[in-house]
């Protein structure tokens, strides 16, 4: 048995380990009559040979049973995927009746040249109704067909590599994309593919080391969602990884003219807002603030803050809050507009409010609101009229002209 051999052997008891419910079989050569390259640990429990003594042997020689070696050349021509029933040898003598399938595995030049036969044992040759079943047939489509239909259709690429990094499995529909074949890797070193580029290695260097890595890259044009799996040997060491990659180009860009979508919505509600709420320099320092619709509190906090903001840069001394087209208030947007006003006259400058209709009046009074601090007026052309006569007053006062 060959040190390549005996890593086989290591690396798919490593992949499914005790946790497989299934027989996993590597073989290579001449899959009419192969050569055992991987043996698990479910097969060993399953056939009782560990895998020193069976690999490199003849996998008909080592298991086939009554009728074993025709179903197992039945398998290999079918290609189809699907099981195939047939008895079995174990190392005692015994019998057992295995489904197996089989999942080719190709060479750079697309030529079958390694196999994984996958094993599931249905029965003892010796119990009631078995021996009358015939030696190769069908099953129902379970694991491989369920594991060849996502990689022929889907848009993945699954790769498996040894401890250093070199492919060993290379498949799926992704690397169509990817502007590759599948196996076309098989042989290569993924770290020697990735060059000085440590960044992007880096998922594959963790998974090597023993720890599982996701990773998300845009590559030849379309955007690659990575899990590295690292695979561990009968002590638990690291001894190679899995990859599977997701094509999430189309996702990717779903998520991209969603958010435009979102930031073009907010855009919009913005320019909506201002429109509605509009800061408007009537006067030399005069503002007026006219309000239509329903005014609630998101929206007089967010007025607020263009208001005083206003007030400052343009050194305004009055500020008219105009209500005219304000249907309905409660007493949370109430207290807002006095919060308001007060904030104006921190300032320095002077909040008026004018336009009140009779029912928003009414119901200020039955809420209890007390505006007897503020200073109102019937509409906005009273309001300016107010503005201007105060400052007239106060121009005469100090002598100086009105601007």
């Amino acid at each position: 048995m060959t040190g390549d051999e005996k890593a086989a052997g290591a690396g798919i008891r490593a992949a499914h380990g005790d946790a497989a419910p299934l027989a996993l079989v590597e073989v290579s050569g001449d899959l009419r009559d192969p050569v055992i390259a991987g043996w698990s640990e479910g097969a060993e429990r399953l056939f009782g040979y560990t895998a020193e003594e069976v690999l490199g042997r003849s996998l008909l020689g080592t298991l086939s049973g009554r009728g074993g070696q025709e179903a197992f050349r039945r398998l290999a021509e079918d290609g189809s995927g699907a099981p195939h029933r047939c008895a079995c040898a174990r190392k005692d003598g015994s019998e057992v009746v295995v489904a197996w399938a089989q999942h080719p595995l190709s060479d750079g030049s697309g030529r079958p040249a390694r196999a994984i036969y996958v094993g599931r044992h249905v029965g003892r040759d010796d119990e009631q109704g078995t021996s009358a079943r015939p030696p190769a047939e069908a099953e129902p489509a379970e694991a491989p067909q369920i594991l060849r239909a996502i990689l022929d259709h889907l848009p993945i690429v699954v790769g498996k590599y040894d401890r250093e990094g070199v492919f060993t499995f290379h498949d799926g529909k992704g690397t169509e994309a990817a502007g590759v074949k599948p196996g076309q890797l098989l042989g290569a070193n993924i770290l020697d593919l990735y060059g000085r580029d440590m960044e992007a290695s880096w998922g594959m260097r963790r998974a090597l080391a023993g720890e599982a890595a996701r990773d998300v890259s845009d590559v030849l044009g379309a955007s690659w969602e990575t899990w590295y799996i690292p695979v561990r040997d009968a002590r638990g060491e690291p001894d190679g990884a899995i990859s599977v990659t997701l094509n999430a180009t189309e996702a990717r860009q779903n998520e991209i003219e969603l958010r435009a979508k979102l930031q073009l919505i907010e855009k919009q509600q913005k320019v909506i807002r201002d429109l509605s709420t509009p800061i408007i320099e009537v006067w030399d320092k005069v503002l007026t603030l006219p309000m239509v619709g329903v005014v609630d509190s998101l929206r007089l906090s967010e007025v607020m803050d263009n208001l005083l903001s206003a007030i400052v840069s343009k050194d305004a001394r009055y500020a008219i809050l105009d209500l005219t087209g304000v249907d309905a208030v409660d007493t949370q947007t109430a207290r807002h507009i006095i919060e308001m006003i007060d904030a104006i006259r921190l300032l320095g400058a002077e909040g008026i409010v004018t336009g009140i209709r009779s029912n928003v009046a009414q119901t200020m009074i039955a809420l209890g609101v007390d505006l007897s601090g503020v200073t109102t007026v019937g509409n906005l052309r009273a309001g300016l009229k107010l503005c201007m006569r105060r400052m007239a007053a106060a121009s005469e006062a100090g002598g100086a002209p009105v601007k």
